[in-house]
């Protein structure tokens, strides 16, 4: 295994953050660690990087023990972290090369050349970092997390403000990088987990609720079955509860409504005509596709 935790708990004074956390990752996996904000990712992660030590419990990379081996950990690790720090007053390919030194790697200068083209940093190697936007920020953070060409990648909500094209391009590069690498992602995004991981490992409150392919996951938990519809006329909520299978009213919004059904029933037939029958038009209707989304809520009990 490329890495495994073994009950591990952490305590800040009273307050626990882990609580007998296990799982181990494969080499060349790309798992997403997924939770609500303050689950417990983050100080994962930090467990893991030899950034902060358990309470109790164990921790290796490729063999190697966080208490007894943590230099050798960190040579294999590439580490960004969530706020992704970076010397603003340095340019990008000056601020790679200090860190290329710092990793004492051999012909710093062929390397950065190799890390600039993956990350697509060339036309702005030469730009203050300073002066870049988030999502070419988050480029230089994870050329830096790469440029020693270690084994496992650990990003903490790697895409975390960017705007929708720049989740796009770095989800692309993740999803690359990952052909060749170790890759552990955490983040509270779904889309994100769905779109980069084959696996999920789902944690709240501390604790792992759920460990397992992104796509069983899927099938395990009874999706739930919703129905958006736009009539042209207002429609009386209570006529609608009458319309076999339909159990619930979830949102009204004019004359939409998002309709829960009950699984493996498929309500639409009946609301068309219902529809007819109360001289009404359907202007829209769709099926909502749940997803993880929805094992998210059901594992944790919060609004995503």
């Amino acid at each position: 295994m490329s890495i495994e935790v073994k009950n591990i708990s952490k305590f800040y004074g009273k307050q626990k953050a882990l609580d007998n956390v296990s799982f181990s990752i494969k080499p060349g996996e790309i798992a997403g660690l997924l939770g609500p904000n303050g689950a417990g990712k983050s100080t994962m992660m930090k467990i893991i990087t030899c950034f902060i030590p358990p309470t109790s419990g164990e921790v290796s990379v490729y063999g190697f023990n966080i208490f007894d081996h943590s230099i050798q950990i960190r040579e294999k690790i590439g580490y960004l972290p969530e706020n992704n720090p970076l010397y603003l007053d340095m340019y990008v390919k000056e601020y790679l090369e200090f860190i290329g030194n710092i990793h004492k790697i051999k012909s710093v200068s062929s390397r950065l050349k190799e890390i600039i083209d993956l990350t697509g940093l060339g036309v702005e190697q030469k730009k203050k970092i300073g002066t870049l936007s988030k999502g070419f920020r988050q480029r230089v953070g994870l050329a830096q997390a790469l440029i020693h060409n270690p084994e496992v990648l650990i990003l903490d909500e790697p895409t975390s403000g960017l705007d929708p094209n720049q989740i796009i391009e770095i989800r692309n590069l993740i999803k690359e990088i990952g052909k060749q690498k170790t890759i552990i992602f955490s983040t509270h995004i779904l889309q994100e987990v769905e779109a980069i991981c084959t696996r999920a490992i789902i944690i709240d409150k501390g604790k792992i609720v759920a460990d397992d392919s992104t796509q069983h996951l899927n099938t395990i938990f009874t999706p739930k079955n919703i129905i958006s519809v736009e009539f042209d006329k207002p429609i009386n909520k209570e006529k609608l509860l009458t319309i076999i299978g339909v159990t619930n009213i979830i949102h009204q919004q004019d004359f939409s409504f998002v309709l829960e059904a009950e699984a493996n029933h498929d309500v639409r037939p009946l609301i068309f005509n219902f529809a007819v029958e109360n001289n009404v038009a359907v202007l829209s209707m769709k099926k909502e596709e749940s997803g993880l989304e929805n094992v998210f809520q059901q594992l944790t009990n919060k609004q995503v």
